[in-house]
């Protein structure tokens, strides 16, 4: 396992500030020892969760040139047909994963194609299960089309503890499945939209892999 090149700013400032509170700690309050272990407690736990955040860790990926890879590490918390007014103005099939603080971050293709449309959006933080956060939040929306003709639109949502997405494609970028396209740093979601009659590999609060678990397939 390796450390995610997005964490390495946020490591660096939490071993400063531990280091800080820490030498506060040792040069005023050196004779109550029971906050000095509860600083030392704290910190520790503190870049451990830091550390597992930005974690990357070795897969196996798998790849298939019908299959639809799930983007992203998470819970399915979304599976409905809905109606996406951002860039199909029509009737799609959502599925949505919920990414917890205890996942990992990293976004990936899932589907090779070339990017037709990428867009930021400025927004809120709601949390990533309320509905509205789809339209709301901070969030990127990004659609592939794979080479049968088939287009898949899927979308970045920060979270109510997410401050920053962070994305790797453009317009007419061509990407390949499984690739990393993103990171959201902390708890948030992603959706993907997929064409009506898509077949859905997954159920209702399945947890899934990020590169590894099938989502559906291309018909």
């Amino acid at each position: 396992m390796t450390i995610h090149k997005e964490g390495y700013t946020s490591i660096a400032l939490s071993i400063l500030f531990i280091f800080i509170i820490n030498a506060i700690v040792e040069y005023r309050f050196a004779d109550i020892a029971w906050l000095r272990w509860f600083i030392y407690i704290f910190s520790f736990a503190l870049f451990v969760i830091i550390l597992q955040f930005f974690r990357n860790p070795k897969r196996t990926f798998t790849r298939g040139e019908n299959l639809i890879i799930c983007p992203a590490d998470g819970k399915v918390v979304v599976i409905e047909e809905t109606q996406e007014d951002e860039y199909f103005k029509d009737k799609r099939l959502q599925v949505s994963i919920f990414m917890s603080p205890v996942n990992v971050h990293i976004n990936r293709n899932p589907i090779s194609g070339v990017v037709k449309f990428f867009k930021y959006h400025p927004g809120k933080y709601l949390a990533a299960w309320n509905p509205k956060s789809s339209t709301e939040n901070e969030r990127t929306t990004v659609v592939v089309e794979h080479k049968n003709g088939a287009p898949v639109l899927f979308r970045q949502i920060a979270g109510a503890l997410a401050r920053r997405i962070v994305w790797y494609v453009k317009e007419g970028d061509k990407v390949v499945q499984t690739e990393q396209f993103g990171f959201i740093k902390f708890g948030s979601r992603v959706d993907i939209f997929l064409p009506l009659g898509t077949k859905v590999n997954l159920e209702l609060n399945q947890v899934v892999k990020g590169g590894i678990t099938v989502l559906g397939e291309l018909s």
